[in-house]
């Protein structure tokens, strides 16, 4: 015996409220894999939750430290070097914008005003690139949020056309007939609710999040470039 099997058993002997195992081992089979879905996605979604809150405070919390230590540094260059390997986007941006420094400055002659715009299109590219990389998970719980319920819907949908059936094939139109197979039906849409209203909450919030920090790495971005335009002028 199974372990929900033995959970339905245990509650059968009193029916006096709804018992989400019973519902679930009593629908349809087409039913039960739309609730299977929709949980392991429920499931998922948590995950992406709570992992991206912790990822977005790491992330946050090492950027603070190397911009606060990058502006301290009296050799760049040699401060890029012994950090410019960690896992920081703030590194990753003014690795960038260094690489794209090297390259402009190498030559005999210098043009200031071409250096001036490739700077800021490097950097602008890797702000962008570093958002996109926070963000990407993101799109799970968007999609989650926008087709849960419609899934939901569906398992509902065929479930009350399944309870019509049983209505048609024992030609009794009780309610104690009708009812058994609307709310398993109904269960559906229901879990398909808890999956998308937890996704659409928390895609709404982190992606505000996301673009409050690039909206930061902009600021470093453009203080990193006048510096460099300050070496220019120098």
């Amino acid at each position: 015996m199974t372990i929900l099997a033995m959970l339905a058993e245990g509650a059968s002997s009193a029916p006096t409220r709804l018992n989400p195992v019973q519902l679930f081992l009593d629908a349809d089979i087409v039913v039960q894999v739309v609730m299977a879905g929709l949980v392991l996605a429920s499931v998922w979604v948590w995950t992406i939750i709570v992992s991206f809150w912790l990822k977005m405070g790491s992330v946050q919390r090492r950027c603070a430290k190397y911009e606060s230590a990058f502006w301290q540094a009296k050799d760049i260059d040699a401060f890029q070097n012994d950090n410019g390997g960690k896992d920081v986007p703030s590194a990753r941006v003014v690795g960038a914008a260094l690489a794209e420094w090297r390259r402009s400055t190498s030559g005999q002659t210098i043009d200031r005003e071409g250096t001036r715009a490739r700077l800021n299109t490097a950097l602008e590219g890797a702000v962008v690139e570093e958002g996109d990389r926070l963000g990407s998970r993101l799109n799970f719980l968007a999609t989650v949020g926008s087709v849960a319920p419609f899934v939901g819907l569906f398992g509902t949908v065929w479930g009350i056309m399944e309870a019509f059936f049983n209505i048609g094939a024992q030609q009794n139109s009780s309610l104690a007939i009708v009812a058994p197979g609307i709310s398993e039906a109904l269960f559906a849409t229901a879990i398909g609710l808890f999956a998308a209203i937890p996704s659409v909450i928390a895609y709404n919030r982190y992606s505000h999040r996301v673009t409050r920090f690039e909206t930061r790495l902009f600021r470093f971005a453009d203080r990193v470039q006048s510096m460099l335009s300050r070496e220019l002028e120098a």
